[in-house]
């Protein structure tokens, strides 16, 4: 097993088109990804074009399209609108599989303390967010960027006291279940017998994609790294979402 780490030069290229092809399966974050980040996870439109797309890809390889956010299962499949896909959210801890089966983490009875503390720092700085989520509650800075410390001063305080996982993003920490990640979910679902011996490709924008690059490289795929340059497990890198997309129509018309 090959070991991935982060390059410390970030100098990726954009991966090759016949990387998606019929023995490949395809891992998709969301937020940055497949859809541009909004100013709050609500702002965010699905629309026609990404839904055809998908549902083109998930017929092209015959059923190996996945998604994975940290946002929850049940919010992203109402988003998608597309039955059809398996998702997974939480970080890797919900899965909602498109036959029916359904299978999740326990949410930690410490969320509770830790959605008050949040809480009550938020009142006392205007412009930062919360979202209470399954599995976790993320404070959102995106509109108080100069909040950045003190919020992760806190969710890193609360991580340690109540044994959560303290998980950073783009404008965000979050405190969630510990014990899973986008990786872990990714090596689960390359067990399943419709996955075994094809090419796992990730998609991801973000420090929380980290862990599904380094699974995709280590099962013999690659992760592909969206947006700016940075030090990354990913074995290349596409610019933005529109980048994203047209790789992918590439793709599925292939």
């Amino acid at each position: 097993m090959t070991a991935y780490a982060p390059s410390p030069t970030a100098a990726l290229p954009p991966p090759p088109a016949s990387l998606l092809d019929g023995n490949a399966s395809l891992f998709l974050d969301f937020d940055g990804t497949l859809v541009a980040i909004a100013e709050t996870p609500e702002a965010v439109m699905v629309d026609a074009r990404l839904r055809d797309l998908l549902a083109s890809l998930h017929a092209r390889l015959n059923g190996r399209v996945v998604l994975i956010s940290g946002r929850p299962a049940e919010q992203l499949a109402q988003l998608l609108d597309l039955p059809a896909l398996d998702i997974v959210g939480s970080h890797g801890m919900e899965f909602r599989h498109a036959d029916g089966r359904r299978a999740s983490a326990d949410r930690p009875a410490a969320l509770g303390a830790a959605f008050e503390r949040i809480r009550r720092h938020a009142e006392r700085h205007p412009g930062l967010r919360i979202e209470e989520k399954p599995l976790g509650v993320a404070l959102h800075y995106r509109q108080a960027p100069e909040e950045a410390g003190s919020c992760e001063t806190l969710a890193r305080e609360l991580a340690a006291e109540h044994g959560l996982h303290f998980q950073p993003g783009k404008m965000m920490v979050e405190v969630r279940a510990a014990g899973g990640d986008k990786g872990a979910a990714i090596r689960a679902l390359m067990a399943e017998p419709r996955m075994v011996s094809t090419r796992p490709l990730f998609m991801g924008d973000d420090l929380t994609d980290e862990p599904g690059f380094i699974a995709a490289g280590e099962l013999g795929g690659a992760g592909i790294l969206i947006g700016s340059p940075r030090p990354s497990a990913a074995r290349y890198r596409l610019d933005d979402v529109a980048a994203v997309r047209d790789w992918l129509a590439a793709g599925s018309a292939a």
